[in-house]
Formats: C-alpha cells, structure tokens, sequence
C-alpha cells in the first residue's frame, strides 16, 4: 500500500468514527467524553443514526432478554426494555413529540406554534402523545411472542425510524432559519443513501415479506408526517423530527406485532 493510500484509508476511518461519536452525542446520554471535531456536522453524520439506534435497541433486547429468562413475564418485560431505551437516549425524542403535539394542538398560527415548540413546559396536548407512545408502544412489544421476535422487532424499529431522518432532512424545509434543525446542515446524497440502507438492513431480520411492508409502511409515514409539518408550521424543526422517529417506531412495532404477533 503506497503512503497516499495509507492516509486516505486513516482519513476514512477518522472519518467515520468522528461520525460515529457525533451520533452517540447527540442521539444518546452516554457518559461520553469530549470530542474535538471541527469541521464537522451533524448532517453528515446522520447517516451514523440508525447504528445508534442499533445500540438503543440492543440495550432494550438485552433487558427484555434477561428479565423473560429470569421468569418474568412479556407485559412487564416489554416495560422494562422500553424504559432502558428511554434512559439510553434521554427520553430526546419522546421530548420532541411533546413539543410538537403542543404547538400543533395549541397554535393557530403558524409564529404561535414555533413559539410554542420553544417552551420547555408540556401542555395537555404533548402529555397525551407522550402517553400515547409509551402506551402503543408497550402494547405492542408486550404483545410479541417473546424472545428473538421482540428483540428482532425492537432493532429494526429503533434502527429504521432513525434511517428516515435524513430523508426529513434533505427532502422537507426548514420551517425556521435558527434552531436545531437548521443547525444539522445539509445532507448529501451518499449520507442519505448510507441512511436508508442502514435502517431497511434490520428489517430484513423479520423476513423478506414483512421487511418490504414495513418499507411500504415507512416510506408511507415519512410522506403523511412531510405534508403535515410543511402544513403546520411549514417544514421541519429539531423536535418534528424527534416526532417523526416516535411515529416511524411505534408504527413499526405495531406492524410487527400484527406481523408475528
């Protein structure tokens, strides 16, 4: 291997692992040291996501695992699995849904909504979808057979709803010029096509036949959510797109449930 060879390969490999720290910092609260990265971007590391969400559902597996082998019971276990992967990623985007369910139930215009996304305080609206989520999303994981099939759709939930955030990113506007979301930057078109290859593998572990439903079930979701945030407050913020993973992986665990439930 010639010397400009052998740098290029270090540089890609400083390259994805400064991806992959960028990723676990921002999508989880790991006790993680600082990283000095300049240059660097959250837009074009978010083809990293779906490996966190990987690492979220391996964690929710693993006590879902251990609590059914020590005798208790899917209902309780499923809690428990839920509850590890809240506590991995500090509940980001079950805040995001919160926020985004008060703007959109309590706004009118479209300058109230994003004002009202800006308050740290949880409304009736955002207390509801939070409860909502965990609810649909116990439910559903309780309702799994149990063992491989609960992890296997726990994976392919977590890995696939962060998949679909690039495609948020690069397909739908900013609904504001300052915020988190305007602060990711852009997304190119590898970073997306990395993305969305990452979070469609993991489905692939419930079977050909459902993997290409929930794909259809997906692709379905991010159309439904686009038009409704561009309609609301006319595109995408930090917490949309917290609300867009809820919603991909609550409909991902339903359809799993109702696949091999």
């Amino acid at each position: 291997m010639s010397g400009h060879d052998a740098r290029s390969g270090e540089l890609s490999t400083r390259r994805i692992m400064g991806d992959l720290a960028i990723a676990l910092v921002f999508f989880t609260r790991l006790p993680l040291p600082h990283f000095d990265l300049p240059g660097k971007t959250l837009g074009g590391a978010l083809w990293a996501a779906p490996l966190v969400g990987v690492a979220v559902a391996i964690a929710g597996g693993a006590a879902y695992t251990l609590s059914h082998a020590i005798g208790i019971n899917e209902g309780v276990a499923a809690a428990i699995a839920l509850a590890i992967t809240m506590l991995f990623t500090g509940c980001l985007h079950e805040d995001g849904l919160a926020d985004t369910a008060d703007a959109f139930g309590g706004g009118r215009t479209i300058a109230r909504k994003l004002e009202i996304m800006r308050d740290s305080r949880i409304g009736t609206y955002g207390a509801s979808a939070l409860a909502m989520s965990v609810l649909l999303r116990w439910t559903s994981l309780a309702s799994l057979p149990g063992g491989a099939s609960a992890v296997c759709a726990l994976i392919a939930a977590h890995t696939a709803s962060r998949g679909a955030l690039a495609l948020f990113v690069q397909r739908t506007p900013y609904a504001r010029a300052d915020g988190l979301a305007a602060s990711v930057g852009s997304v190119s078109n590898t970073v997306l096509l990395a993305s969305l290859c990452l979070g469609a593998l993991p489905l692939l572990l419930l079977g050909i036949g459902p993997a290409i439903i929930l794909a259809l079930i997906i692709g379905a979701t991010f159309l439904c959510l686009r038009s409704l945030f561009i309609r609301q407050i006319g595109g995408i913020t930090g917490d949309t797109l917290g609300a867009a993973q809820q919603a991909i992986e609550i409909c991902m665990l339903i359809a799993a449930a109702a696949i091999l439930g």
